[in-house]
């Protein structure tokens, strides 16, 4: 890299801490600083979502899918779509009415209002580590991208991917404490515009200037790379199972979901979040990944894409599209942290510690205490896809059923929802680490640990609502 790329890259990352500053200034109170005073606009918040959903975590691990599996791994961002619209049609409606009337703050408030406070506290739990992952899959995704590019002439005894990730990690702490939900939002739109321009019209001409068109990579990459049914059923139905339920389980969505002012921009901000994950980024993920494997066949997949934006792209661009990369991955990363510092603050200290409302200070002090820990827990990680996954995993198998059953069951109950939540998140843990081993005949079926851990959920939830049927939710809808 030249000393104009680093003087690029490193331009962007000090305007992305003045915005931090800025609205550290800015903010009032805890309302502005998790859901971004109820005021924010529908394309602020819906190009916020796709750039938290499809960050750097997904933007590098996209590109590994796209290394391996070709034009097939697309439909790793279909779920996006899916999920997205399924929410606007079916969710939003419900969750705006009862925000409307209970100024609900985060995802165990709406759990809080329909089943009660242990069960909101078991789901805070869950997401706060959950969400403790996602941060740690987006600064791990930071740290790859760093290590191949900014970072790559580090001395041999040196660890480049650690380096990398302290150095990256203190950023997006440091901003995302100072600027709350109000400066994620705003930048994301930012960021995620830059990542688009930087892709789709830099990235992608150049690098098929490069190789001389479409010709040569037909003939050097393997066939199916260029078939979107090259993909197996199971590896597809994993896809589905895992990532479509975080569209009704999501803390991040359901921040952006309260700072919205009305039912309708809210469903219009899901609608655009929807479109921009798929086609559009997911087509030029696996796009890039595919490049990355005409150039460097013999890498990990997850690296193919840094190494193409360091030495394909020109002197000067190569430092503005790794400043889209970082623009996406603190988009994602900003995000996720909010969202575990909001559960903690507002459904653990507040609700079971403290028993009053939190300062400010206080919340920014959490803030910057979870994301020192993301990044102590990214060093334990090798694979970015992989951190995600079981992050997704984790939670999905737990609060997914229950928080179904919560809009569309009324008789579901507390009970249920403890049962359900425990056991399905338990069941996922205990496969994923190997401590219980699934029977052969079921191993060989290839689906993913979060499919049993939803299906134990399920028969929890159910069993234990009905076998206490005297015992009535809180709240349910009408």
């Amino acid at each position: 890299m030249s000393y104009l790329d680093y003087a690029v890259f490193f331009l962007y990352l000090f305007v992305i801490l003045g915005v931090g500053l800025w609205f550290y200034r800015k903010n009032k109170d805890r309302e502005d600083y998790f859901v971004g005073g109820r005021t924010m606009k529908p394309h602020h918040v819906g190009l916020s979502i796709v750039a938290t959903d499809v960050g750097g975590g997904f933007s590098i691990g996209l590109g590994g899918v796209g290394f391996t599996m070709g034009l097939s791994g697309s439909w790793l961002l279909f779920t996006g779509l899916v999920g997205a619209w399924m929410s606007a049609v079916f969710i939003i409606p419900r969750i705006k009415t009862v925000e409307k009337n209970h100024k609900l703050m985060t995802y165990p408030d709406f759990l809080r209002w329909r089943y009660g406070p242990k069960v909101a506290l078991v789901a805070a739990i869950i997401s706060g580590i959950g969400y403790l992952g996602f941060t740690s899959g987006q600064l791990l995704a930071g740290a790859k991208l760093a290590s191949a590019t900014l970072f790559s002439n580090l001395p041999a005894h040196w660890n480049a991917v650690t380096v990398s990730l302290l150095v990256i990690g203190l950023i997006t702490i440091v901003y995302t404490v100072f600027g709350g939900l109000k400066a994620v939002i705003y930048t994301d739109t930012v960021q995620w515009i830059i990542l688009l321009a930087g892709l789709i019209l830099v990235t992608i001409p150049m690098t098929l200037f490069k190789i001389g068109g479409i010709t040569p990579l037909l003939e050097k990459l393997p066939e199916g790379h260029f078939s979107l049914t090259h993909i197996d059923g199971v590896t597809f139905v994993n896809w589905m199972v895992t990532i479509i339920p975080i569209w009704l389980i999501g803390m991040t969505l359901y921040q952006r979901m309260f700072a919205c002012g009305s039912e309708k921009d809210a469903k219009k901000a899901w609608y655009i979040a929807g479109f921009f994950e798929y086609p559009v980024m997911a087509f030029s993920g696996v796009l890039l990944g595919m490049f990355g494997r005409y150039f460097y066949i013999d890498v990990d997949p997850e690296m193919a894409l840094p190494m193409l934006i360091k030495n394909i792209l020109p002197m000067g661009i190569t430092g503005i599209v790794i400043a889209a990369y970082f623009s996406a991955i603190m988009s994602t990363a900003d995000s996720c942290l909010m969202a575990s510092s909001g559960n903690v603050v507002n459904d653990v200290y507040e609700r079971h510690i403290s028993r009053k409302e939190s300062s400010l200070k206080t919340s920014m002090l959490v803030t910057a205490i979870i994301g020192s820990l993301a990044v102590l827990l990214a060093m334990q990680f090798q694979s970015v896809l992989q951190t995600i996954l079981y992050a997704y995993s984790f939670m999905v198998s737990g609060l997914f059923i229950p928080t179904l059953g919560a809009y569309f069951w009324k008789r579901g109950t507390s009970l249920g929802a403890m049962l359900g939540m425990l056991g399905g998140g338990g069941l996922t843990i205990l496969l994923l680490m190997d401590i219980l081993v699934l029977p052969e005949w079921l191993a060989k079926m290839g689906f993913d640990a979060s499919l049993y851990g939803i299906v134990a959920s399920g028969i929890l939830f159910i069993a234990g609502s009905l076998f206490h049927p005297k015992q009535e939710a809180v709240q349910t809808f009408e």
